[in-house]
């Protein structure tokens, strides 16, 4: 994510923000310029841009009353949802306070996924435009203590179901425990659940696919009895070698899905850390091997090389730092040339995509 700051006063704001602590305003973001914008109260709970010549009405998103959201509508638009609210299909029942708390965290998430979606210039179309390539959310909660009937987080044409439990920190560490995995968080989840998505979308019945095949292996397998072979022998010895986790040794499908979440781990993370100016420059007697000076958008470079070699020594330093406070690496991962390899083809397609839409 990208470092804002208020169109009013230039103070540094946060992605979520609805007002600068600085001078008060009203925030909202904007699509169209991919930032927040300050706002100036006009009639019947109508906004115009603070300091824009040419006036330009806007209203906040529906479910801003909510607290789940931030961004802006154009005054006449008929749905009174935003881009990223317009793909939620199924919410939790709000009348339960516990499920609003879990919702507002499953927005924040979502919010930044789709924030990323649309600077990677990848379609983000909801079902009501388009019901066979669309995409849609429904975000549920288990209505019932049989095991048998819990909500499973996951994706079917289109369609991701998220269990809002994910969004309890106790919850989600012991399904992460039970899992024995290094790391889960709401934001994996949907980085996870939209490459299967977009797997539909960019590789599936197109010119990528047998290239896609080639890095990730046969897709064609069939996937439920490859979840039950991973589910009862788990992940084969020296998986990482070829791996991001353990569970995308399970089917091709599962590789794309992690592969493109880590990618997408990447490009954000890079981003933040380019806004901010930050360069990696160790004092150790031969720093070359870990020096990093992030000086371009990742968003604007194609050749992932570069992309790689900025993130390996940002990554040391991001997990020394949270050693530093007593806390776990914030990326536990080891990516091998293997892993890289499956990055590069995921970023190529993506860029290649975006240069088509251009």
């Amino acid at each position: 994510m990208k470092l804002f700051t208020c169109t009013n006063c230039n103070h540094p704001v946060y992605f979520e923000n609805t007002f600068c602590i600085h001078c008060n305003a009203s925030l909202g973001f904007n699509v169209e310029t991919m930032q927040p914008l300050a706002l100036t109260v006009e009639n019947n709970g109508l906004f115009s841009v603070t300091r824009r010549k040419k006036k330009q009405l806007y209203r906040y998103c529906s479910n801003y009353q909510y607290g789940v959201c931030n961004w802006l509508v154009a005054a006449d638009d008929a749905t009174g949802f935003c881009k990223a609210c317009s793909l939620n299909r199924t919410i939790p029942d709000l009348s339960n306070p516990e499920y609003l708390n879990r919702w507002q965290a499953v927005e924040i998430a979502k919010h930044r996924l789709v924030y990323q979606l649309l600077r990677m210039k990848l379609p983000v179309i909801s079902k009501q435009q388009d019901e066979q390539t669309g995409l849609v959310f429904d975000f549920k909660a288990n209505e019932s203590s049989n095991v048998s009937e819990r909500v499973l987080t996951g994706h079917d044409n289109g369609v991701i179901t998220l269990n809002i439990e994910e969004a309890d920190d106790i919850e989600r560490e012991m399904a992460r425990k039970q899992m024995d995995e290094v790391y889960r968080t709401l934001l994996g989840h949907f980085r996870h659940e939209i490459g299967h998505y977009y797997w539909d979308r960019l590789i599936d019945n197109t010119p990528n696919l047998e290239a896609c095949r080639k890095v990730f292996g046969d897709d064609s397998l069939d996937y439920a009895q490859a979840l039950q072979k991973h589910y009862n022998e788990g992940a084969p010895a020296n998986w990482n070698e070829s791996y991001i986790s353990m569970y995308a040794t399970t089917h091709p499908w599962e590789d794309w899905a992690e592969t493109w979440a880590h990618y997408l781990h990447i490009i954000d993370t890079l981003e933040t850390a380019y806004s901010f100016g930050l360069s990696v420059n160790p004092l150790v007697p031969d720093p070359q091997k870990m020096q990093a000076e992030i000086k371009k958008d990742p968003y604007a470079i194609k050749d992932f090389e570069a992309i790689f070699h900025t993130w390996i020594p940002l990554t040391f330093a991001m997990n020394s730092l949270n050693r530093s406070m007593g806390l776990k690496d914030i990326y536990p991962f080891v990516i091998s040339e293997a892993v890289k390899n499956k990055m590069k083809f995921i970023h190529e397609v993506v860029v290649l995509h975006a240069k088509a839409v251009a």
